[in-house]
């Protein structure tokens, strides 16, 4: 498990790649607000759009999770925790205001940047239209 990357993974780094390329500038691991120990994947703090970018093991993926056979109870105890952990932030960030866009590490990272370019461009469209009314 010490080997497994956290962070910085291929697909999180070819994501931000083609968001920078794209002009849009965010931020990396950044804390989930009001809860220690969590980050965000991608953040843009301004616009409060979450990207997420889940691991099919480690999170769950309904098309891609295997079972582990030895010490099945450990880690299916484990991956629910996690999975119950992830709700848990997406309701949080939720309830404080931000759009959370969560991703499988299989999906295309051209399309999830194209997704989450979208979402930052819609907020930052209602932001500036809050301000004028």
């Amino acid at each position: 498990m010490s080997r497994q990357a956290s962070k910085d993974t291929s697909v999180e780094l070819a994501v931000r790649r083609l968001l920078h390329a794209a002009g849009l500038r965010y931020r990396v691991e950044y804390p989930v607000p009001g809860m220690p120990r969590r980050r965000i994947d991608v953040a843009f703090p301004r616009a409060k759009v979450a990207v997420l970018i889940d691991g099919c093991f480690w999170h769950g993926c309904p098309q891609h999770a295997t079972q582990p056979k030895a010490n099945a109870d450990w880690w299916r105890r484990k991956l629910d925790r996690n999975m119950a952990r992830d709700r848990e932030t997406t309701e949080h960030l939720l309830e404080a205001g931000w759009t959370v866009l969560r991703f499988w590490e299989h999906e295309a990272p051209a399309e999830v940047a194209v997704r989450v370019a979208a979402a930052v461009e819609q907020r930052r469209t209602e932001r500036t239209r809050g301000r004028k009314e």
